[in-house]
């Protein structure tokens, strides 16, 4: 009888994240212990179809069949709380925050009411919905709101949909490029600075919340910021850790665990934000931020002498130990 810890690789789903999804699930089956673990691949189609070794399947099949599920899905259905819910009700752990926690802060506004209370800095912003007065509310916003602006769905992640508005035509284009991923949408102020990130582990290296050190990340010349094809072009110079003051990497690791904390999150997360003459300005935080070798959170790893094997292993820990 094999004593491996039986890994169910969750990777896929119906999200416009899909394509890094998978590819987030194919790292983290490549640098999962053959030693240690049985890693399964449970493949979900863009149709919700779920499949366990290329063959069709059904949630609750797959959960007698598991130990464990390695949650590396992005986007709406796996970082939603959509899958955390199915996975709760089968009983079967998993990695990454509850579906709760991944509710709020898969939607950037939701996020935004949840760290008020801590007095964090985040950009000016405005809601807009959609309705039959589109055009006349987003004439409304250009008039009375700061601009520039970066316009991005409420819901959502690896800027998919994201835009920089400077003028009225590029805010008409960019609230509906941003409605065909949510019916919602979060209007900022644009702010100028350098773009950082910021990962945080529970339980690792003895400490309760383990910051990493901050990335900047410097796009290409060619992008504006740090949209979808700037994060997986392979374009992007990521500096890490970031060439910034120790005041203010301090500063940057102490907001990224404060949120982390204060949004309820679980075993890791990654907070975004932009340091400006202004001040740190937080911007987003992702629950199950990408794996891949391009990644973000991998490279901190690096750089804090550890590994993403060994950061799996942690992460498996945590959720078979209710953590």
């Amino acid at each position: 009888m094999s004593s491996k810890i039986k890994v169910g690789v969750m990777r896929g789903g119906p999200s416009s994240e899909y394509d890094i999804s998978l590819k987030t699930g194919a790292s983290v089956l490549k640098n999962l212990s053959e030693s240690k673990y049985d890693a399964r691949d449970i493949f979900i189609s863009k149709d919700g179809q779920w499949h366990l070794r290329g063959m069709p399947t059904t949630p609750e099949k797959i959960a007698k069949q598991v130990d464990v599920i390695f949650n590396a899905m992005h986007g709406q259905y796996g970082e939603d709380g959509t899958v955390q819910k199915i996975l709760d009700s089968f009983g079967v752990p998993y990695t990454g925050s509850t579906a709760f926690a991944s509710t709020v802060s898969m939607n950037k506004l939701l996020t935004k009411q949840g760290i008020e209370s801590c007095r964090i800095n985040t950009p000016e912003h405005i809601v807009l919905d959609y309705s039959k007065d589109l055009k006349k509310d987003i004439l409304n916003i250009f008039r009375n709101f700061i601009q520039p602006s970066v316009v991005k769905p409420a819901i959502g992640g690896s800027s998919i949909g994201v835009t920089i508005a400077k003028d009225f035509g590029s805010l008409m284009e960019g609230v509906y490029k941003a409605l065909e991923y949510s019916p919602r949408i979060l209007i900022e102020e644009c702010i100028n600075g350098r773009e950082v990130t910021c990962g945080v582990i529970e339980g690792f290296r003895g400490e309760k919340l383990y910051a990493l050190m901050p990335v900047e990340i410097i796009p290409p010349k060619k992008s504006v910021f740090f949209d979808y094809n700037a994060k997986y072009s392979g374009e992007t110079q990521e500096v890490c850790p970031a060439h910034l003051d120790r005041v203010i990497k301090e500063e940057i690791q102490r907001i990224a665990r404060e949120v982390h904390k204060e949004l309820g999150l679980r075993h890791y997360s990654r907070s975004d934000f932009i340091v400006s003459p202004r001040g740190i300005y937080f911007l987003e935080v992702n629950t199950l931020p990408g794996l891949t070798e391009k990644s973000l959170v991998p490279k901190s790893l690096s750089a804090a002498g550890s590994s993403l094997p060994e950061f799996l292993d942690h992460l498996i820990e945590l959720a078979i130990h209710g953590k």
